[in-house]
C-alpha cells in the first residue's frame, strides 16, 4: 500500500480550515479526501507544535468566501422565517375577523 505524504503547508491550511467556527472535522476531511482522523492527528500535532509552518496564501480568501456563504445561508434561513411568521399572523387577523363577525350574528339572535 502506498503512503501519500502531505506536505506541511497543506497540513496547516487543513487545521486552520477546521479550526474555523461552525465548521465541522470530518466536512473539511471529506472536502479535502483525507480521513476525518488524520486531519484531528494534525489538528493535535498543531496544538502541541510539532506542525510548524505557514497556511496557503489562500486560505484567507477561502474563509472570505465560507464566511460569505454562511451569511447568506443565515438570510435565507431568517427570510423564511419571516416568510411563515407573515404568514401566521395572517391567519391569525382572519381567524380574529372571523370570531368578530361571528360574535356579532350571534349577540343579534
Amino acid at each position: 500500500m502506498r503512503k501519500h505524504r502531505y506536505s506541511t503547508e497543506f497540513k496547516v491550511t487543513a487545521v486552520k480550515m477546521a479550526s474555523a467556527p461552525d465548521i465541522e472535522v470530518q466536512a473539511v476531511a471529506q472536502a479535502l479526501g483525507i480521513h476525518p482522523f488524520m486531519l484531528s492527528r494534525w489538528k493535535k500535532e498543531y496544538r502541541d507544535g510539532k506542525l510548524h509552518g505557514d497556511a496557503h496564501s489562500g486560505l484567507k480568501e477561502v474563509q472570505d468566501m465560507e464566511l460569505t456563504v454562511a451569511e447568506h445561508q443565515k438570510i435565507r434561513e431568517l427570510e423564511a422565517a419571516l416568510k411563515k411568521a407573515r404568514i401566521e399572523n395572517d391567519l391569525l387577523k382572519k381567524a380574529i375577523q372571523f370570531n368578530l363577525e361571528r360574535s356579532r350574528t350571534a349577540s343579534r339572535s
